[in-house]
């Protein structure tokens, strides 16, 4: 087997040259923060490890043909790198989240900003529920219950399965278009036919409960509507919606009880 040719030109490795290798040696190997500071002393990035030895020795080796010329940048700029040690891997999680929204470190992109808080509101008319995603203030005519968070991503899987709820005898196919992976927003019309059992009002009444976190009660409400539809693909999709919307409402919930 032919020996390996060495590099000519080894990899650079400003950190190293610039923090000493017994930095490198003496890592932790426990979950924590760090933030890598420039020469004035302002933060140019923050980050959390399960293991800050592993974490902070991949940054060694510079290589501009691997590395993003964003990551070089910020490697060529560290002058000092600060570690602050977390009891384990939440812990640092919830500490880093802190420090980007505090900081706001130039080389960080998500979590250094705070958006405004979102709701989904409703509004039920004669054969319309019409859905949307607000903030403050409420319209006129709109109902919102105070659970923020989960914005357009929740109201879309809301719309979809309110969709379903309404519609019972319909399968998934005959989902209005573009439904499937996510209908419009930030503001939709579920319409409904004078014929149909359920009407808009119905709708508005389970989404009422469902955001006061009753959420077995809507889904067993879902399920009861979609017994007839036995196909696997229908009941793995329509399961698989119900889940993430379990997954919008951690902790213990409401116990189901039949509607009015």
């Amino acid at each position: 087997m032919a020996a390996r040719q060495p590099l000519l030109l080894p990899d650079p490795r400003p950190l190293v040259e610039r923090l000493g290798i017994p930095f490198f040696q003496n890592l932790p190997d426990s979950p924590g923060v760090y933030l890598m500071h420039a020469a004035d002393g302002g933060v140019l990035y923050v980050g959390k490890a399960r293991s800050l030895r592993q974490r902070l020795r991949s940054y060694r080796v510079a290589n501009p043909d691997r590395m993003p010329r964003r990551h070089l940048r910020l490697l060529r700029a560290v002058e000092r790198i600060e570690l602050q040690l977390c009891a384990d891997e939440q812990s640092a999680l919830r500490e880093e989240a802190r420090l980007l929204l505090a900081l706001r470190p130039r080389f960080n992109r998500a979590g250094t900003w705070r958006p405004e808080p979102s709701y989904v509101a409703w509004r039920a008319a004669p054969g319309v529920l019409e859905l949307g995603v607000i903030t403050d203030p409420v319209p006129a005519g709109w109902t919102r219950r105070e659970r923020p968070g989960g914005g357009r991503r929740l109201a879309s899987l809301l719309a979809r399965l309110l969709w379903l709820g309404l519609n019972p005898e319909a399968g998934v196919d005959r989902m209005p278009e573009g439904w499937f992976h996510g209908p419009p927003l930030p503001r939709l019309r579920l319409r409904t036919s004078p014929g149909q059992p359920i009407g808009a009002d119905d709708g508005a009444r389970w989404l009422d409960r469902l955001l006061q976190g009753e959420v077995d009660a809507f889904s067993g409400w879902i399920r009861e509507g979609r017994r007839r539809h036995t196909h696997p693909f229908e009941m793995a999709v329509v399961e698989e919606w119900l889940q993430a919307l379990i997954d919008f409402f951690p902790g213990p919930r409401p116990a189901a009880t039949v509607p009015p």
